[in-house]
């Protein structure tokens, strides 16, 4: 049960890793030279999917950290 749990961690780390890597920054180094100038912008698509999927993930990461910590 604990090398299953510990595989588990793995693969929700690297799934975290690549859904927080694929996210598209809206304002890289740009935006402190006057560019982009759109303050706020609201996400569509697949970029939101894409959080959610993160924030799922980041749950489930945590939530497996415990229960790997408890078993």
């Amino acid at each position: 049960m604990d090398k299953v749990l510990n595989i588990v961690q793995i693969v929700l780390a690297c799934l975290l890793m690549a859904a927080i890597l694929l996210q598209h920054r809206g304002t890289a180094l740009g935006g402190a030279f006057g560019g982009e100038g759109n303050v706020y912008r609201s996400r569509r698509g697949a970029e939101k999917f894409l959080l959610y999927a993160t924030i799922v993930l980041a749950i489930l990461f945590v939530a497996g950290a415990i229960v790997n910590i408890i078993i």
